[in-house]
């Protein structure tokens, strides 16, 4: 997926080129051309492309999460350490 991303952005490129140092071309013309045939169109696709990768992280968190709470504990900070005192306890005067 990535090389057809690489592939097109390389495309892309060339036109935005050939738009800017043209007889007939203009700087905007090239910007609107990265934007409209670069950006936008890369972006849609590599979101897409990415969406099994998130919904893997999102089930490997899920399970994470059942399985700490089904142990019987829940640790908040997940560094598997106590917390100890929160507070510093009061100190009387003698």
């Amino acid at each position: 997926m990535q090389i057809v991303a690489i592939g097109w952005a390389y495309v892309v490129l060339m036109m935005v080129l050939a738009e800017a140092l043209g007889p007939g071309g203009s700087v905007l013309g090239a910007f609107v051309t990265l934007l409209l045939y670069g950006v936008l169109p890369l972006s849609i696709v590599l979101y897409v492309g990415g969406a099994r990768g998130r919904a893997r992280a999102r089930h490997r968190a899920e399970a994470a999460q059942r399985a700490t709470a089904s142990s019987g504990h829940v640790d908040p900070g997940g560094g598997g350490q106590s917390a100890g005192d929160a507070i510093a306890p009061v100190r009387e005067e003698a």
